[in-house]
């Protein structure tokens, strides 16, 4: 049992209580995920430099990484919210990425895109929004994460969301059964994993998919045949998210929705100090439909 959140803001007047709503769903979402929590925020105000998310382990100076990494790229600018660090710079995906995995093996890179940001640290919910300063953030969209661990460990590489393409991320309530077989499939694609989640598998079959332009709904549907399971899906992109169930539809989601946002949550809880909720579309989504909101 875990809990997953969203929220698209169709008004840019909404933008700067993006943090403040998201908070208050993950907190709202405790209970069913005690043992980590996880947040993406889309903001399409950085448009020409990318913004790496990195997680520092205790044994990295920061000073000295701060040092390194300014004689290395040029047009760089840091943010640090405790052990996480947001890095802009105009240095692409294709020479930045090779270049932290070669030098610094206790840093972990758990986001890379032009308008995503990842946080995401074990301990409880209600803690790491505290800790990240969630509230403060603004933004189109977010999704988040409340983890309880089943299958794999309390680390954070078991935490989500999860990225495995630019500006995209996954976030899941279930399980999945054939992720073992697919994570083979994948790794002879070229994809890359960095943990044994079953929603990593999940995250890298979706940006797989993407990397063939193939569009958010035809990807998402080929999910309901090609990954076996029980799951709710929530996928972010820079145009906004995706809801998915899958066809037996035993993971719980509710949609509320009205003129001036979107939220998804796993209970109605999570959503209920939205304003003006009792007024919206309130709904659960249906079995094996894909639902898109964003450009």
């Amino acid at each position: 049992m875990c809990g997953i959140v969203g929220l698209y803001l169709k008004k840019k007047k909404l933008h700067s209580q993006l943090g403040s709503y998201l908070s208050a769903m993950l907190d709202n979402m405790s209970s069913r995920g005690p043992d980590s929590a996880g947040f993406a925020i889309y903001n399409n105000k950085e448009k020409k430099r990318y913004k790496y998310s990195l997680c520092l382990s205790k044994k990295v100076n920061l000073n000295n990484f701060e040092e390194d990494i300014k004689k290395n790229f040029k047009n760089l600018d840091i943010k640090t919210i405790s052990d996480h660090t947001i890095l802009y710079t105009s240095a692409k995906p294709q020479k930045f990425i090779p270049f932290i995995k070669k030098n610094y093996e206790n840093i972990l890179l758990i986001g890379y895109g032009k308008s995503i940001e990842i946080f995401k640290q074990v301990g409880s919910p209600k803690d790491i929004v505290k800790k990240f300063n969630l509230d403060q953030f603004s933004g189109s969209h977010g999704i988040g994460h409340t983890r309880m661990a089943t299958e794999s460990a309390i680390t954070i590489d078991g935490s989500h969301p999860y990225s495995t393409g630019e500006d995209e991320c996954l976030v899941h309530n279930g399980s999945l059964s054939n992720h073992n077989n697919l994570r083979r499939e994948l790794i002879k694609k070229g994809q890359e994993f960095h943990s044994l989640n079953d929603t990593e598998v999940a995250a890298g079959y979706i940006s797989n998919k993407l990397s063939k332009n193939k569009s958010m709904k035809n990807t998402l549907t080929d999910c309901l045949s090609n990954l076996d399971g029980f799951y709710t899906f929530i996928v972010g992109t820079n145009n906004g998210f995706a809801i998915l169930r899958d066809e037996i539809a035993c993971k719980p989601a509710v949609i509320a929705e009205n003129a001036n946002y979107v939220a998804v949550a796993s209970e109605f809880q999570a959503m209920a100090h939205l304003p003006n909720v009792n007024k919206a579309k309130i709904y659960e989504p249906e079995p094996g439909v894909v639902y898109t909101w964003g450009k």
